[in-house]
């Protein structure tokens, strides 16, 4: 990515952004409700933008691009139907989730290259533990390239990504596997991709905690998008 991409969602006039990490699981309707009233308050009333972190209970969410087909155990976790892009997706403790509220009127209005500097904050955090993400042309998310003997060559999907924007606020946002039940992902064909597995930073081998990554994540994130300035934490229920 070059330095001209990378900048490109960096405002000229920094203003207050809240980075929260929210401790416990969220519910998911919790979550959509505060990001669907933060986002009108940062457009209509100017609040801060926010990089909200959190875990969920088990769950699948159906984005737009969602086939029936492609949920294999409707029974087995909660399904919720989201305006975000993309298919079914897993979610669920042992994953960070991260929601992200940004003003791309402010920012540049440019959703193709938001959404490129999301997969580079997540290579880059990534890169953190010496985990090498990649980008594959036509598969949404970030993959792993792996080889593990009788296996032979394989690739996973470590990240998802599914956004949606409402007068050109964000939200939505990235998932990165830490170290969640992997078997959980059988019950879908996650974001519509049967061919390929899915991965975890633990499965890789790597003792990574969910503090290293959101620590990994912070980091990266103020390379890409500019500094991050705290302030009044939102308020949610917990599941």
């Amino acid at each position: 990515m070059d330095a001209s991409a990378a900048k490109l969602v960096t405002p000229q006039d920094p203003a207050p952004l809240e980075w929260r990490v929210e401790p416990g699981l969220t519910a998911y309707p919790d979550a959509v409700a505060v990001m669907e009233r933060r986002v009108a308050a940062i457009r209509d009333q100017g609040a801060p933008e926010l990089i909200w972190l959190v875990e969920h209970p088990p769950l699948y969410t159906a984005g737009t691009s969602a086939r029936n087909e492609d949920l294999l155990a409707p029974d087995r976790f909660p399904v919720f139907k989201t305006g975000r892009g993309g298919e079914f997706t897993y979610h669920g403790p042992g994953q960070r989730v991260v929601y992200v509220m940004l003003d791309l009127k402010r920012r540049g209005p440019d959703l193709r290259h938001f959404v490129h500097d999301m997969e580079e904050w997540i290579i880059r955090s990534l890169a953190s533990f010496a985990v090498t993400g990649e980008r594959r042309e036509g598969r949404v998310g970030i993959w792993v390239a792996r080889n593990d003997g009788a296996l032979g060559p394989r690739e996973d999907k470590i990240a998802a990504i599914g956004v949606r924007i409402r007068r050109w606020v964000t939200y939505h946002g990235l998932a990165i596997n830490v170290e969640p039940d992997l078997e959980h992902f059988s019950g879908i064909v996650p974001c519509g991709i049967a061919e390929h597995g899915v991965t975890s930073l633990v499965d890789l081998g790597l003792p990574v905690t969910m503090a290293d990554l959101d620590a990994a994540l912070r980091g990266s994130f103020e390379g890409i998008f500019g500094p991050v300035q705290n302030v009044d934490p939102v308020v949610v229920r917990k599941a």
